[in-house]
């Protein structure tokens, strides 16, 4: 696909600085995304309540994600318009062994994310599973798929959809508990459930990539706008509450086996989980980390030149209010290799007067 997007300002600059960011060729770069409040989510958040939902019409959640899209075009930031098809969350994966999949509406997003009950009573079940590209849920991720593809052509790309791949995989079958015993009680069984998700996880991306065009040779991305390549995301939250140790024997060979069938992949870590950072950051493969924020953890941002110190020139995603965003510009303390993810700013005036002095005094 070309590089030009009708709904991103500015294309070619805009994935040139993204591409200096993840390509790590400028340790100073600074990236940023300026969030104003939205009114399409507004409009949403009128006609949806919170909370479970059924599966929505997904020509509705098209028109949604265009006119999403569309309204961010005046506002001269580093931002890639990307629709995320949030609807095949967890709940694809275990959909496609006939779990109770579960659909879940969030007004203040616009997202409608899914999710699903463990599908096994007991391990004794496992041998009974099979995959098949063919069930009710492969067509139904394939049609909406499709969908967004013959609306999004040269207006906006499509996220790439998170792997539930690993431990998260196996969580989908017997839930946290259950896979963390296992793991100490039956480690085979375990390793033979990793090998099936990571047969169905790399089905699912092939198709993805085989069906949504690159955006001037890369892919779009819900946490990082666009990384060069085809990438896949990962996640590492099984780990979260476990040792570094256990991530290792656990973790890292199933994420570097999906990468190294791609052209790699980010993950993300939730507060819970930054002790992970110096093992997650040698992740062959890796592009970038999203740093999630969460109650009882010290905002990314606050901390940001420790964990910088940590994870090396590593690109970073991290999320930061305007007023902070600006005093920290201000005393030329932001650090760079970053995508800052700004939000709370007043106005498109606000945001574009912002970006203008940004690039023009760091960015250039």
């Amino acid at each position: 696909m070309s590089s030009f997007l009708s709904h991103c300002n500015d294309s070619e600059r805009v994935f040139e600085r993204l591409r200096r960011l993840y390509e790590r060729r400028d340790q100073n770069i600074i990236c940023v995304k300026m969030n104003v409040q939205s009114l399409v989510i507004a409009e949403f958040a009128k006609t949806h309540k919170e909370g479970f939902c059924e599966y929505p019409d997904i020509q509705e959640r098209v028109k949604f994600w265009d006119a999403y899209t569309k309204e961010h075009l005046p506002i001269r930031d580093d931002s890639v318009p990307s629709a995320q098809i949030k609807e095949m969350d967890q709940g694809l994966i275990g959909g496609l062994f006939d779990g109770d999949v579960r659909f879940l509406c969030d007004p203040a997003t616009g997202h409608i994310s899914s999710m699903v009950y463990p599908v096994l009573k007991d391990w004794i079940e496992f041998d009974n599973l099979s995959f098949s590209t063919d069930h009710q849920w492969y067509h139904r991720y394939t049609s909406q798929i499709d969908a967004f593809v013959n609306n999004s052509s040269g207006k906006y790309g499509i996220s790439h959809l998170i792997a539930i791949n690993g431990l998260n995989f196996i969580f989908e079958l017997v839930g946290a508990t259950a896979t963390y015993m296992a793991v100490e009680d039956q480690p085979e069984m375990v390793q033979k459930a990793i090998d099936l998700g990571y047969k169905v996880n790399l089905q699912v991306q092939r198709d993805f990539f085989d069906k949504v065009p690159l955006v001037n040779s890369g892919t779009c991305s819900n946490y990082a706008q666009w990384i060069p390549g085809k990438i896949v995301s990962e996640s590492v939250d099984p780990f979260h509450m476990t040792s570094v140790d256990y991530f290792e024997k656990w973790g890292r060979e199933p994420i570097e086996r999906l990468f190294a069938q791609f052209d790699g992949g980010m993950v993300h870590i939730h507060g819970n989980g930054r002790h992970l950072f110096e093992a997650v950051s040698t992740i062959k493969g890796l592009k970038t980390i999203w740093l999630g924020d969460d109650i009882g953890y010290p905002p990314a941002f606050e901390i940001l030149a420790d964990i910088r110190k940590r994870v090396g020139d590593t690109p970073l995603v991290c999320t930061v209010k305007f007023q902070d965003f600006c005093q920290t510009f201000k005393k030329q303390k932001l650090i760079g290799g970053v995508f800052y993810n700004v939000t709370d700013v007043p106005d498109i005036t606000t945001a574009n007067k912002c970006m203008d002095t940004v690039r023009n005094e760091v960015l250039a």
